[in-house]
């Protein structure tokens, strides 16, 4: 049983995929707070339940805003890549996750302040550009500071499947 590691790591993948609303559990809660705490430190806002009002204008955090996809592409990221220890992926996925809520946090922060500054209309154009573009874009580079920092050989799925055919080929 030289690879059990590879069957449990699928089934992990699998059952996150199935259970991927606890990213909503355990994240909204931190960017509401986080993003509140960062305006608080520069503008008098006001926290009710999952809204921040600045400047007359209240904004609520829908689920959306907590960027669950980018935790679960991270933990699938993670866990379909092959030759990383356990505590690597443990790591791994806690110093991306922190990554994730600073550029979240960031990106709702500049979004609100545009909205307040330029207007609803500058909003949603960042707001779309930040959704389609930038967000993927953080996760991609924030899996590539992983790799290169825990000097990650293994590709995503690719090193299992190239695992897989030797094993069929002896």
């Amino acid at each position: 049983m030289k690879n059990i590691d590879l069957p449990i790591r699928y089934v992990l993948a699998v059952l996150i995929g199935v259970f991927s609303n606890i990213f909503y559990w355990i994240f909204s809660p931190w960017t509401l707070h986080s993003t509140y705490w960062l305006l608080s430190l520069f503008f008098d806002v006001i926290l009710e339940g999952n809204a921040i009002t600045f400047d007359s204008v209240t904004f609520a955090l829908i689920p959306a805003c907590t960027a669950a996809t980018a935790y679960l592409l991270l933990s699938l990221l993670v866990l379909f890549t092959r030759g990383i220890s356990v505590m690597t992926r443990l790591k791994m996925f806690v110093y991306g996750s922190l990554l994730i809520l600073f550029f979240n946090t960031l990106r709702i922060f500049i979004l609100i302040w545009v909205h307040v500054t330029f207007g609803k209309n500058y909003f949603d154009v960042l707001h779309i550009v930040f959704w389609n573009v930038v967000s993927t874009v953080a996760v991609i580079l924030i899996w590539i500071l992983l790799t290169k920092h825990y000097k990650v050989k293994g590709i995503p799925v690719y090193s299992d499947v190239k695992y897989l055919v030797g094993l069929m080929k002896e």
